[in-house]
Formats: structure tokens, sequence, C-alpha cells
């Protein structure tokens, strides 16, 4: 069969006046629908909302458990695989002459500010911590837990949530959206990437209910991260002496974040994020980014020096061996309750864990995939897929070796007598300050903690918002209409609160893993498309047919 010259135009209608000019409609206001009902049920009517919400996670869990564990194994073996194609790993993102807008260490803050900043403050002590205790081994009785025998399995499992499948549902979306938008000229947005399947018909409903899928993926999967980083932002804010009213006491004695403190948390952050998001990617975020960056390296520093640092540098070779041996199987491995004690333990602990974590950074692909696609271009395919896989991974891997390997030390030499292991899961990292640290230095770290943790979270908030609507303007990355930034950061801080208040983080990690979930399907088309793409441009290299938009006219 003749070879087809690839499709380098999606006209996509948006709004030539009005309200909405240079939007969208279809997209713009069904996700806007959506949300808000999400919004105002959340609210109004906040026991049904965390019941239905948990009976229908409950079926996901149980049914699409295969689903999520393959998927994500499809997108790790896929990045590395592209890279390694010699074919496709020197095509760049974008046309042959382009090079990289930022510098590598701009670059590198911003993706990692975006992707997975927020998380580090909050699970780099507590998950290790978590699985220090209990964990896919000391339920098989092959470990006990809170023993020095159990470290190991603790990290195995702490880096395979946080190491290469994290960041290769976010370097697909990237990829995908780079090579369509800076080689083939297609617009920036999330329909783009499945042209070579569904060609021209993307323009009308099936590219609007794509981009709506994205849409509402991204809100959630981002109210989950700024959810944690709430409840570790009030946490910090207690532990520095702004005031009980933060929390509130149940009547059993149990201590969480009140209502009054979580609005307070939420005006903070989102005011300073709608005001960093109308400044754009060159400013704002990119300043943030850089100031966050030097003040993560600045905690990582001080652990280096006054955490357990031979127990921690030991934690991370070790873990980084164990973690690579394990993958094969870790990776593939999905437990389903079996009516053992045993096998329905190990199901309900990677429903909680495992799937969670792939549901989540399945929902933040758009988000963090959109934002590398933009920073990224002019980079070779090789070189993207190595720098938003690899680096990142070890990054976070450091961070869960030196903070949480210190909290670990502390607890199994006596030091922490429980004080670590007692604190909430917010408050586990402040707690292992006043720990390590006398009265007056454990209260100036513990500030540099909360701004460290308040640019990630603008950072955050921020980009969320420029890609939600740079996705709802068919892919403009231009300076977008202040009413419609205002709207998206006020829904992000409404969904956070709403849904906290109604039922805590678990409402939010519910209607995550739900919303998640199209957006997989959504995802792997991507990752086929984009194999399909690169394989037919090299089949139009070698018969000297063009395969960029400048060579080409659009096709038919």
């Amino acid at each position: 069969m003749p070879i087809k010259p690839p499709i380098t135009d999606l006209p996509i209608r948006v709004s030539n006046s009005g309200f909405y000019r240079g939007f969208t409609k279809d997209v713009t206001i069904s996700a806007k629908i959506l949300v808000g009902a999400l919004i105002l049920w959340a609210i109004a009517f906040p026991d049904q909302a965390a019941a239905v919400l948990g009976s229908v996670n409950t079926v996901l869990l149980a049914t699409f458990n295969y689903w999520y564990v393959y998927s994500m194994a499809f997108f790790v073996v896929l990045c590395f695989a592209l890279a390694l194609w010699p074919a496709a790993g020197r095509l760049r993102l974008g046309l042959d002459d382009d090079r990289p807008e930022f510098s590598n260490f701009s670059w590198f803050s911003m993706m990692f500010g975006a992707g997975i900043g927020i998380g580090m403050l909050t699970f780099a002590t507590a998950e290790p911590m978590y699985h220090f205790a209990k964990n896919p081994s000391t339920i098989m009785g092959l470990t006990e837990g809170s023993t020095a025998g159990n470290v190991r399995d603790a990290y195995i499992w702490s880096f395979t949530h946080w190491g290469l499948a994290a960041w290769a549902a976010y370097a697909i979306v990237g990829l995908a959206l780079g090579y369509f938008s800076y080689r083939r000229g297609l617009p920036l947005t999330i329909r783009s990437a499945l042209t070579p399947i569904f060609g021209k018909k993307l323009s009308g409903p099936i590219g609007h209910t794509v981009d709506v899928v994205a849409v509402v993926a991204t809100v959630l999967g981002v109210s989950q991260t700024l959810g944690f980083g709430v409840e570790q932002f009030i946490s910090g804010l207690s532990r520095i002496g702004v005031g009980d009213w933060l929390y509130a006491t149940a009547a059993d004695g149990t201590r969480s974040s009140s209502t009054l403190g979580i609005i307070v948390a939420l005006i903070v952050i989102m005011g300073a994020s709608t005001l960093s998001a109308m400044s754009g990617v060159g400013k704002g975020i990119k300043w943030l980014s850089n100031i966050n960056m030097g003040l993560s390296f600045f905690i990582l520093a001080f652990f280096l020096l006054f955490g357990s640092t031979f127990f921690g540098m030991q934690t991370l070779f070790v873990g980084i061996w164990d973690y690579l041996m394990s993958i094969p199987g870790n990776i593939l491995t999905v437990w389903a309750k079996d009516g053992t004690e045993t096998g329905d333990a190990l199901a309900g602990w990677q429903g909680g864990w495992t799937i969670f974590y792939w549901a989540w950074w399945i929902a933040f692909a758009p988000f963090v995939g959109v934002f590398l696609a933009r920073i990224s271009k002019g980079r070779t395919i090789r070189e993207y897929v190595l720098g938003a896989l690899i680096i990142p991974a070890i990054m976070c891997f450091v961070w869960f070796a030196l903070v949480g390997g210190t909290a670990i030390d502390l607890e199994l030499s006596g030091v922490a007598q429980g004080a670590i292991v007692d604190a909430g899961q917010a408050d586990q990292l402040f707690a292992m300050l006043a720990v390590m640290l006398g009265e007056t230095m454990s209260y100036l770290m513990s500030i540099i903690v909360v701004i460290l943790l308040l640019t990630y979270l603008v950072t955050s908030a921020d980009s969320a918002v420029l890609i939600i609507n740079t996705i709802n303007a068919a892919g403009d990355e231009g300076p977008k209409a202040r009413p419609h930034i205002l709207f998206w950061g006020a829904a992000l801080a409404f969904v956070v609160g709403g849904l906290i208040i109604a039922g805590g983080l678990g409402a939010i990690q519910t209607a995550m893993v739900i919303g998640a979930l199209p957006f997989s399907f959504v995802m792997v088309l991507m990752g086929l498309s984009l194999i399909k793409a690169i394989y037919h441009d090299g089949q139009r290299a070698k018969h000297g047919l063009p395969t960029t938009h400048i060579e080409t006219a659009p096709a038919e």
C-alpha cells in the first residue's frame, strides 16, 4: 500500500468572541459541568458522596486491578524500547534543527517540582515507615514487621511505587504530545496524540471526549496531590505555632484538620498559585521551580550531614539493587481475593497502595505530560526518556533513602521511642525533625520545610491551571483569559476542600481512582499511536517522503 503523508492539520473549533473566546466550548463547558457537579455533590451531600464513591471504588479495584498493573508495565517497557530503538531515539520532539528552550537545570527543576515534589515531603518519611511495619513479605510471614530484617522489603516497595513506573506514565503522555505537536504541528492537546488511530475524526465529538476525560482526570489527580500537601501544610503551621484552631478533636480523641484550617490553607495556596499562573511558564513557574529545587537540595544536604548518613546510603544502594532485581516480578504481580486470610490481605494491601499509586500517576499524567511536552521541545526522544525517567526516579530514591532511612534508624535504635511511628502521616517529617534536633533548630527547620512545601504546592497548582486551560483552548499555549484561570484555581480549591470535608483524604483518593480509569485507556492508545507514528515515519524517510509539518501539505 502507498505510504500516506502524516496528518499535520487537526482543526478544532474554538469560539471567536465572547467569554469563551479562544476556547473549545464543547470541552470547557462539559469539563466545568462535571467538576462543578462533583463539588456541589461533595459539599451538599457529603455522606452520600463518600459512600457512593467508596462503593464504586471497591468495584473498580476488584475489576480493573489487572488493567492498572499491566498498563503501567506497558508504559515502562515502551519508554525504554523507544529510547533504545535507534530509529526512534534520535528523533527530536520538534524539527531537526530545534534545540531545547530551557537549560538542563531549569528543565529538571520544573519537571521534578510539578511531577512529584509535594509527595516527597509527605511520603519520603511516611511510606518507608509504613512498609517497614507492613508489606507483602510480612503478610506472607517471610519477614517480621518493624525489625531490621524488614528494611530491604520496605524499600523495594517504596522504590517500586515512586520509581520508573511513575515517571513512565508521565513520560509517555509528554512524549506523544511533544512528538505530534512539535513534529507534526498539531495542537498541544491530548487528542492530537491519537491522530494515527482516529485521524480527522478527532476534530469532532471523539476528540472532545478525549480532552474532557483528560481535564477531569487532571483535576482529580492534582486534587489528590494538593490534598496530601494541604494536610502536611496544616501540620507544619501547627508545629511552628500558628495556632490550635488548625485542628479539630473528635469525640474519640483523634485530631484532624479543622474546616477553618483547610479553608485558610487553600486560600493561601490557591491565591498564590493563581497569581503565578497568570505570569506564565517562563516567569512565575520557572522561578518557583528553581527556588524549591534549591531548598530541596538544602534539606537533602541537611539529612546527608546530620541524618543517619551511613544507614541511608547503604539503604540507597542496596535498595536500588533490590528494586531492579524485583521489577520483573513486582511490576506484573496482581493479587486477587481468594477467600484465604493471606490472599485477601495481599489484595487489600495492593489495592490500598500499588493500585492507588498507579491510578494516581495515571490521573496526574495529563497534567505532567502536557507540562513535560511544553518544556521539552527540541530534545531527542532518547534524551527526553532518560532525562524524564531515570534522573527523577533516582532523586526520589535519594529522598526516600536519606529521609525515610533516618526515620527508620531513629526508631530501630530506640532514640525516637515511637514518636515518629505514632505521628500521623502528614506530621511524621516534622516529628522526625523534633527527635533529631533541639527545640530551636527543629523550629527553624520546620519553617524551611513549610516554605518548601508551599512552593511545591503553588508550583503544582499553577502548572495544573495552565495545563487545563491549554487543553480547553485546543492546545493554545498563549496567555489565557483571567476569569478562566480564576475559575480553575477556585475549582481545584473546592474539590480539595469539599472532598476532604466530605470524607477526608480517602474521599479524594476514591474519586481520583475512578477518574483515572477512563484516561488509562486513552494513555494505552497514546502509546500504540506513538509506535505506529514512529514506524510509519521511518518508512516515509526510507522512501524520501516528508515526516514533519514543514515538509508536507496537510493529509487529506
